[in-house]
């Protein structure tokens, strides 16, 4: 730990140097909580060839650790190190509690058609998120889908009696952990730095994510029984300090946004079919690896106490959070009932 936070500060230090040297040159950092080549880098290497090739301006991407964890980079977005940010309301609820709304179980559907049109169409997506960031002193400039959450563990699992007992490991999002913790399971909250080490060790017995990150960070190496619970999406938002977007000319703001819808059309095609190649990829590598789709029955054992979360998500809200999740329900039923 010691080491990191070292490094971390060295890595920042470096990027201040930069920032006092090269102001003038118009160079934006971007920081997002991923590998190369998945998906918020490969959204964020689209924002980057956009602007690049419609400015003079350049982007200077910052991929997970370079910079720290989640919670490092949103401090250094709000000090103004930092431009842009891409982190999921997993990290962010803590700073936004609302943003936990994502968190509910069986909220979301599981077909990506479905999702992206919601995505496409909320007004608690794009019109009320936005105003909840605002507030501290972040612009809102994307939500979007990634993937549809799967929970890895030690041995198969059907209902919520083969989690007791199981410690499995949750963002650092107190709604989160009040989903497993409904769920039958020990939520126990990690930063994503210590997950590998946790499940080989069996500190943690299980996790959750969408599949091309367990692919990406070998996950599957030491918890390989993969479970489709079709409890919800992993989303995540990409966001600019407020007082830098609001400084830029008008002429450049509409370059950010421009830059950010296509970033996330691209986004939208590259999720499309990236679940069943990854899924792929994870069985060709490894024979140890078991997939479990739960049926509807089966899904109806966890869904019956996702009520509680909900209740819980409204009590850490109060009355808007309440007013949110009414308008998420509504907007999720103009899609669905298209």
């Amino acid at each position: 730990m010691m080491v990191r936070n070292l490094l971390t500060a060295a890595s920042v230090g470096a990027l201040l140097f930069g920032l006092s040297t090269a102001a003038s040159a118009d160079n934006w950092r971007y920081a997002h909580e991923e590998f190369e080549g998945d998906v918020q880098d490969v959204f964020a290497v689209a924002f980057k060839e956009y602007v690049e090739e419609n400015s003079d301006h350049t982007v200077q991407i910052y991929r997970f650790g370079e910079l720290g964890e989640s919670d490092d980079i949103m401090e250094q977005t709000q000090a103004g190190i930092l431009q842009f940010v891409n982190q999921s309301p997993g990290f962010t609820g803590s700073l936004i509690p609302e943003a936990q709304i994502f968190f509910i179980p069986y909220l979301l559907p599981t077909d990506e058609e479905t999702v992206i049109e919601f995505f496409n169409t909320s007004t608690a997506i794009n019109e009320t998120f936005p105003e909840l960031y605002a507030e501290q002193g972040l612009e809102l400039l994307k939500m979007y889908p990634e993937g549809e959450m799967v929970v890895t563990l030690d041995e198969p699992f059907t209902s919520p009696e083969d989690l007791r007992g199981k410690n499995i490991r949750t963002m650092t999002n107190p709604l989160l952990s009040e989903t497993y913790r409904a769920f039958g399971a020990t939520p126990t909250p990690l930063p994503w730095g210590e997950v590998y080490g946790g499940l080989q060790t069996n500190i943690i017995q299980g996790q959750e994510n969408p599949i091309f990150w367990i692919e990406s960070g070998g996950l599957y190496e030491v918890s390989p029984n993969l479970v489709f619970t079709g409890h919800g999406w992993f989303t995540t938002a990409m966001m600019a300090n407020q007082d830098f977007y609001d400084g830029l000319s008008e002429e450049d703001q509409q370059l950010v946004r421009d830059a950010t819808e296509a970033a996330y059309e691209h986004i939208i095609e590259h999720i499309s079919g990236l679940a069943d190649e990854s899924l792929a990829a994870i069985q060709e590598a490894s024979d140890d690896v078991t997939v479990t789709r739960l049926d509807e029955d089966q899904i109806q054992a966890f869904r019956e106490r996702a009520p509680q979360v909900e209740e819980r998500f409204v009590e850490m809200t109060g009355d808007r959070g309440a007013e949110l999740l009414e308008q998420f329900k509504a907007d999720l039923e103009a899609v669905t009932n298209e």
